[in-house]
Parts: structure tokens; C-alpha cells; sequence
């Protein structure tokens, strides 16, 4: 599909076909990657990629007259209405970005072992973000005035950053809450899901249910993130429209707002941090101590860092006279991040610069820099990505 018929797509019917599968699962699986990465938005990677106007009418094809008609079982008319095909294939490519960013490329266990690089990382994406965002708008529409939005959206940005406890609960309601605001992203660009999910300390605990699917605990991660998937659908079908308005109408003073909300937010990804963590048993095995697994327990000297690890604890036969005999629990422990305080790498302590990896935080930043410039010579190459025109 040309990118003029594409700018031409009607709001009704989906005209998408097989024949796009590959393209739309690739595009899918880049908007995929960018939710999982905090600092850079799906909604962005669509209007990139030129399938933003068709991402907002397949997410409006899902109105009362869909789901009447499927209460009807009027399922031919269910199909000509809503955008099925398309967003069958971009979920597909937003799916396996998922999948491969939990089971190939753990993300949220490099959070834990290399936490400079990969924030660095973070970092340099959100600040690459905000000036490719700011190009967004329209030099003869940049005054003083600009200041305003921009501050408020800054100040906002900041007071939820300090305003959102710490120690967020794992609890229905909340996951539900977090699922529903983050959605937002997939169809905002400027702003990540996963950014807010970081915000609200629920971005490893999503990222490990995903990563425990299709092992032993699959059934316990899906049931975990039915709150997520449910909050998810209710912030699509009460943001889709108002976000969509917001930005044909009001578009540089949204953008703009969008722009100082990741301004005040940077205090959150800053790389190098003070973090503290907690830690809670989740489970505990009984085992010979002949076993291999606690045979290399007890060889670590230090335990591994990570959302979850196992370790050694209470011997229950210490009495034991033969190793046979002897039995010792092992744990599994959650670890999860209580808090963390920023400091800048010129003035730290000594058991801060032991800790540091200094040149990690760099290269990270220099490496989400240049991203965001391949980003942009993305966008120049897809041309007509104002927004105003994808309406």
C-alpha cells in the first residue's frame, strides 16, 4: 500500500491485505520493541512506520456497533466492520517483540546485573526523544508561550515521579490501573508504556510474567496478567478517541505538555542511582544437599542479581551423619525496588564508585543518542508524519 493511499485510508472498512503480512508483523514487532524499551513509544514507531491513521481507525472499528453485532452473532458483519486483519498482524509483531524481549533478551534481568547501561541506555532515548519530539512543531507556531505547556507538562512530569509510592502493590486494582494508563503509549506517540510502567514499579513484574510463559509457573504468570490485559482493552477503548481529538485538534499544545512530562521524568532514569531493594520468599524446596542445584548454591559467593534468584537456606537435618541424609531448603527470592536516589558520578562514595560501572552509564546514553538518530532518518525516509495530516 502507497503511502498516499495510506494517507487517503477511509475510516471505514479494513482494507488491508494478506498479501501485507510480513510488513505489518515487522511493523507490529518494532512497536513492540519500542513499548519495551521505557523512553520510546509504539505510537511513535507506528507514525513512523506510516500506519498511524490505521491504527487509530482499527482501534475506533472497535465500537458499540462491533460489539453489538457480536453479542448478535452477526460475525460477517463483525468482520467487514472491524479492522481484524490488521490488528491481528500487528499484535502478532507486538507479541514476539514480548516474547523475545523476556525469553531471548531478558530485559528485566539486565535491569538488575548491568542497571548503568541499561538506564544509560533508557536515558539517552527519552532525551533523543523530547528533541525529536520538539520537531514536531511547526516553527511558526514556537513562541514564549510555548513555555507554558511545556513547564506544566515538566512540573506534572516531576510530581508524579515523587508523588507514586516506591513500593507499588501487586494487587488487582493497581496491575488493572497500571495496564489501562500505560496502553496509552500504543497510540500516543511521544510517550512509553513501558516508561510508565517503570514509573509505577511495574515494569519487571510484567515483564517476568511474560517471561515465566511456557515454563513451570505458566498458568500462575497468565492468571497475574489478566488485570494487565483487562486494564489494557478499558484504557484503549476511553483513551483511543480522546487522545486521537486532542491531537488533530490541539496538537502543538499536546504535544508540548507530552514533551515536558518526559523533561520532569528524566529524575527517574537517570543511570546512576542509589537503589535499594527488597527482597520475599516466594517459594521453598526441600533437598538432598548432594543435589547439583544445591551443590552450586553453595559454591556462588555472592547471590545473583536479578528480579529472582534462589539461594540456600535453613538446614533441616544438621545432625545428619551421612551427606545422604542431609536435607536443606532453597528458596526462591524475589527482589524487587523499593527506591532509589540519583547521584551524579563526580561525587560519590567509595562504595559507590565499587558499584558504578561510570563508563557503563555513558555508553549507554550514546548508544539510546544514536538510536534515536537512526529514528529519525527513519522518519525523513517514511515522510508525511505530521500528525494532523494522519486524521
Amino acid at each position: 500500500m502507497s503511502e498516499k493511499e495510506e494517507n487517503e485510508l477511509p475510516e471505514n472498512g479494513d482494507h488491508t491485505s494478506w498479501s501485507e503480512s510480513p510488513y505489518l508483523i515487522i511493523k507490529g514487532f518494532l512497536m513492540g520493541s519500542a513499548d519495551i524499551v521505557p523512553g520510546v513509544s509504539g505510537g511513535t514507531m507506528a507514525l513512523i512506520t506510516g500506519i498511524y491513521n490505521r491504527l487509530i481507525f482499527a482501534i475506533k472499528s472497535v465500537d458499540a456497533t462491533t460489539i453489538s453485532n457480536t453479542l448478535k452473532l452477526r460475525f460477517k458483519t463483525v468482520f467487514e466492520h472491524f479492522h481484524w486483519k490488521f490488528l491481528l498482524l500487528l499484535f502478532t509483531g507486538i507479541f514476539l517483540a514480548i516474547i523475545f524481549f523476556t525469553r531471548v533478551v531478558p530485559l528485566q534481568v539486565y535491569m538488575f546485573t548491568h542497571p548503568e547501561i541499561v538506564y544509560g541506555l533508557f536515558f539517552g532515548l527519552i532525551v533523543g526523544s523530547i528533541f525529536l519530539l520538539v520537531g514536531e512543531i511547526e516553527s511558526s507556531k514556537r513562541s514564549w508561550k510555548n513555555l507554558i505547556p511545556l513547564t506544566a507538562g515538566a512540573l506534572f512530569g516531576f510530581w508524579i515521579v515523587t508523588l507514586v509510592p516506591t513500593d507499588t502493590p501487586e494487587t488487582f486494582w493497581f496491575v488493572f490501573i497500571s495496564g489501562a494508563i500505560s496502553i496509552c503509549a500504543m497510540i500516543l506517540p511521544g510517550i512509553s508504556g513501558s516508561y510508565l510502567l517503570l514509573i509505577f514499579r511495574k515494569y519487571d513484574y510484567i515483564l517476568a510474567q511474560f517471561g515465566e510463559i511456557g515454563g513451570i509457573d505458566t498458568v500462575a504468570a497468565i492468571f497475574n496478567l489478566i488485570p494487565f490485559i483487562l486494564g489494557a482493552i478499558t484504557g484503549l477503548a476511553l483513551f483511543s478517541r480522546l487522545l486521537s481529538w486532542l491531537l488533530k485538534h490541539q496538537y502543538a499544545v499536546t504535544l508540548l505538555v507530552l514533551i515536558g512530562f518526559l523533561i520532569g521524568s528524566l529524575y527517574v532514569i537517570w543511570p546512576y542511582q542509589e537503589r535499594t531493594f527488597t527482597e520475599s520468599v516466594r517459594d521453598v524446596q526441600v533437598l538432598p544437599i548432594s543435589d547439583p542445584l544445591v551443590q552450586d548454591l553453595m559454591e556462588r559467593d555472592e547471590s545473583f542479581m536479578a528480579p529472582r534468584y534462589q539461594r540456600i537456606g535453613k538446614e533441616l537435618t544438621p545432625d545428619a551423619a551421612f551427606d545422604q541424609f542431609r536435607r536443606v531448603e532453597v528458596e526462591t527470592v524475589s527482589r524487587k525496588l523499593i527506591s532509589s536516589d540519583p547521584f551524579f558520578p563526580t561525587n560519590m562514595s567509595e562504595d559507590l564508585k565499587e558499584k558504578t560501572n561510570v563508563n557503563g552509564g555513558i555508553f549507554g546514553v550514546i548508544v539510546g543518542l544514536i538510536m534515536i538518530a537512526g529514528i529519525s532518518l527513519l522518519r525523513k525516509a517514511s515522510g508525511n508524519t505530521n500528525l494532523r495530516d494522519k486524521k
